[in-house]
Formats: C-alpha cells, structure tokens, sequence
C-alpha cells in the first residue's frame, strides 16, 4: 500500500474550526471547498446558523473544555461575529 497522508486529527478545536470555516464560506470571505469559487452574495442565513451552532457548543460544553480549547472557540466566535458584521455592513452600503 503506498504511502497517504496521515489524516488529520479529529479533536474538538477542528470541529470548531469546521464550524467556523463553514461561516467564512457562507459569509463569502473564502471558497466553498467543493467548487473552489466564492459565492457571488453571502449566505447570512447559513453563516448565522453556523455562528449559532458555535454558540450553541459553547454554552453546552461550559466547565468541560480545557482553558486552550474554551480560548479557541471564544475567539472564533468573536472573530465570526466581528466578520458577519463587516460583511452585514459592506452589503448595505454597496
């Protein structure tokens, strides 16, 4: 068998990294990764949903992240809100 990629691992900062780019995709800040193009309008309906699910796993796992696992997904959340608002803004003056 030849030599594969050792996959990468699946912990909880990469599901919320998945979670994230999912919004940044939906927001059109980056390509959807199937088609490889930016969408023409952003999806804020689906990067809200995305952002919420954050939310969402972070109220739920509260108290049982490590302090370097509950810092990642504060700060992605942080950082999606900021770029939905950017983008929100953008849309409405262009």
């Amino acid at each position: 068998m030849a030599d594969q990629p050792k996959p990468p691992t699946l912990d909880f900062n990469a599901l919320v990294l998945s979670l994230g780019s999912s919004a940044i995709v939906h927001l059109g800040e980056a390509p959807d990764p199937t088609t490889g193009n930016k969408p023409e309008k952003p999806d804020f309906t689906m990067a809200q949903q995305s952002i919420d699910l954050l939310a969402m796993l972070q109220e739920k796992t509260r108290g049982n992240l490590t302090a370097e696992e509950a810092k990642f997904l504060d700060n992605m959340l942080f950082d999606l809100r900021m770029l939905y608002l950017e983008v929100s803004q953008r849309q409405k003056a262009g």
